[in-house]
């Protein structure tokens, strides 16, 4: 070796040694290595070109959050790409398509002024300052113009910019909503902000967003709507166009595909022709059940009070409005108020009560508890008001006032996991009988706004995660979004329509045992403080409703079917017969209508089937005569020559044991799936 390529070789070294290497760690535990701080989508081309095409988006160190694929790594991070066949791909796609109808937009009408544009559940919305109002038959003009940008495939270009500049930039554009935007962020400390550019056009963003615009293959617009900038009703209304898109065109047209099917499902719809529910301005958000309807809210509730005898609870019956004080006690007044209704009587402040929990521990504290008492469980089907905003409002399923099926549970420490095990069966059971086995848990963990100290809140949240993980559930942390007073279970029960909805609930609270001073005597003959459990299975009986009128389409169960058998006469000459089964099946509590209107049998056994009356009796003069029964399930199967006391005997089995389905008649599963396809 000569000096000369010694040099040169210690010089090489000496350049290695000094630049940084940047260790970058995959799902399969492989490490990729850049001599600098590399983006996801450059590890994404590291590891192939496919791949790097495919890539949208990254979630680092095991984040539930997707961030940018232009984000600089870190020695050490571990990640997860996420390309166009992992399941959040949609919310990068999404993201990105409401840049691209913004752009639309302002393609065609300039002086539309552009303000936000968030994922939502299922799709997207973007709100405009528009000096003229959007109706969908602007729709089809926009998507045109929606598909010659994803068409151009412009590149999507991450640039970050001074505080200053961006201020410049927006004001210089007139874009006012994104200086209030850009100069809030600022307010936080913000330095700088991230735009997004796609072809001539950019918008304000942290993002994340794709690779370039022809990524975004199918997309639809859907509706149309007012809202108030920020929400508040004293800031300008805006237009907001809801959108959605998706990875492929497949998955964009089974989605629409379930939209046609939830509109015929709409448990508003569905309670107007069913007859179960109506609403009055008179009581804005707040329910009235008819006949109909309370039997199917009291079938609920005696179901549950069954039960509650079985796992050892006591039914408690607490007043509706209290001295605020109450709510100060308990926390609600510094961290609620603003959803809960007041008064003055007497010249002292009232609210009528948002929760049960704040009377239950009044309860608990009236009496002295030995550890040999407890668990203690009550539970209280007490009417709840909490103040929603009008244009939140929805049916059933957001109201202003409701009953649960509410229960509270004191105990022990060492008994929290047996008792959140008992929960979990007890809900287990009551969804399995009503045909909702398919549901998500959700470990939702200490908000911003909270009671108690970080080491209490690291008690509770660590023994939810010890019982979920003894009993084997899978389960999903939701970061931030306990309640106030502890960290929760949420019970995300998936419908027919693969729609979310969140039912039942187990909450875990050591803060109302300090703040209402609440004691138990130990078996050391001390004090200790019990630990507080709320919970509910349905949770809100009115919300519950709604949601499980759509997911069976209207289809109750015979037990929990307001009319669960309808007569229909084909002629007068049968109605002495009709009288006779319609007294028998009375007198053993069968729900029973007879429809003798002189009308043709076509036209009542369409109507019955438009109340969707689990069982139809036709009665003509051959099972009058015979002293037959002709019946006719809601599925279209027809049982000719039927003795009453096998009917009976159906029926009643049916009812009693709460099936879901009957020998007679198909599953409410199967009207599921036939009215899904």
């Amino acid at each position: 070796m000569t000096a000369g390529s010694s040099l040169a070789t210690n010089k090489k070294d000496a350049q290695s040694l000094s630049m940084p290497q940047i260790n970058i760690k995959l799902p399969d535990q492989s490490v990729k290595v850049f001599d600098h701080q590399p983006t996801a989508l450059e590890v994404a081309e590291a590891i192939g070109p496919r791949l790097a095409k495919d890539t949208l988006g990254v979630k680092i160190n095991n984040s539930k959050e997707v961030v940018d694929l232009r984000t600089k790594l870190s020695d050490g991070d571990q990640i997860q790409l996420i390309t166009l066949k992992s399941p959040e791909a949609n919310e990068v796609i999404r993201h990105s398509a409401a840049h691209v109808m913004a752009q639309a937009v302002q393609k065609i009408w300039p002086e539309v002024k552009v303000t936000i544009g968030p994922v939502i559940d299922n799709g997207f919305f973007y709100d405009f300052d528009s000096p003229f109002n959007f109706t969908e038959e602007h729709f089809e003009k926009i998507e045109k113009e929606m598909q010659k940008i994803v068409d151009a495939n412009y590149p999507v270009v991450r640039r970050e910019v001074s505080f200053d500049e961006a201020v410049k930039t927006f004001t210089q554009m007139k874009e006012r909503f994104k200086v209030e935007i850009i100069k809030d962020l600022g307010a936080k400390g913000e330095k700088t902000v991230s735009i997004y550019d796609q072809g001539d056009w950019f918008d304000l963003c942290r993002g994340p967003h794709v690779q370039s615009t022809g990524q975004i293959k199918a997309f639809k617009l859907l509706s149309v709507a007012g809202a108030y900038w920020r929400g508040d009703e004293k800031n300008p209304m805006l237009q907001r166009i809801y959108a959605t898109a998706f990875v492929d065109k497949k998955e964009l047209e089974q989605h629409l595909r379930n939209l046609e099917e939830a509109k015929k499902r709409d448990h508003r719809k569905l309670g107007k022709e069913l007859g179960l529910f109506m609403f009055h301005e008179f009581a804005p958000g707040s329910p009235f059940f008819t006949g109909r309807g309370a039997t199917v809210y009291t079938e609920l509730q005696t179901y549950i009070r069954e039960l509650y005898k079985e796992y050892g609870y006591q039914e408690v019956i607490t007043p509706q409005i209290f001295d605020v004080q109450l709510f100060k006690q308990s926390g609600h007044m510094s961290n609620y108020k603003e959803n809960m209704y007041f008064t003055r009587v007497d010249e002292r402040d009232f609210s009528s009560k948002p929760m049960n929990c704040p009377s239950h521990c009044l309860m608990f504290a009236h009496e002295k508890h030995s550890y040999r008492d407890l668990p203690w469980r009550i539970a209280d089907f007490g009417r709840l008001h909490r103040y929603e905003k009008s244009g939140a409002m929805h049916g059933l399923t957001r109201v202003r006032t409701f009953c649960q099926d509410d229960a509270h549970i004191f105990c022990r420490v060492d008994q929290l996991q047996q008792e959140i095990g008992s929960f979990m069966q007890l809900l287990n059971r009551i969804y399995q009988k009503l045909g909702m086995d398919n549901y998500k848990i959700y470990l939702s963990t200490r908000p911003e706004s909270r009671m108690g100290s970080d080491e209490i809140w690291d008690r509770a949240e660590g023994a939810l995660t010890k019982a979920l993980e003894a009993l084997n559930l899978p389960f999903t942390i939701n970061p931030g979004d306990g309640a106030f007073y502890g960290p929760k279970l949420d019970i995300m029960f998936v419908d027919a329509l693969q729609r979310p909805w969140q039912l039942g609930t187990l909450q875990l609270d050591f803060n109302a045992a300090e703040n209402f001073d609440l004691k138990y005597t130990g078996e050391d003959n001390k004090e200790h403080r019990p630990v507080m459990l709320h919970r509910a299975i349905l949770g809100s009986l009115e919300r519950f409703i709604g949601v499980y009128l759509e997911h069976c389409a209207g289809h109750l169960p015979t037990w929990l079917a307001p009319v669960q058998v309808m007569i229909l006469n084909v002629t007068d000459r049968v109605n002495d017969f009709c009288d006779e089964i319609q007294s028998l099946l009375k007198k053993n509590n069968v729900r029973v209508e007879f429809d003798r209107r002189n009308e043709k049998l076509n036209f009542k056994i369409r109507e019955a089937q438009l109340l969707k009356v689990p069982y139809m009796i036709v009665v003509g003069d051959k099972e009058a005569e015979q002293k037959v029964l002709s019946i006719r399930t809601r599925d279209g199967q027809t049982h000719q020559s039927i003795k009453i006391e096998d009917f009976m005997k159906t029926i009643l089995e049916d009812i009693k044991e709460r099936h879901l389905q009957s020998s007679m008649q198909g599953s409410t599963k199967k009207d599921n799936q036939e009215a899904h396809h």
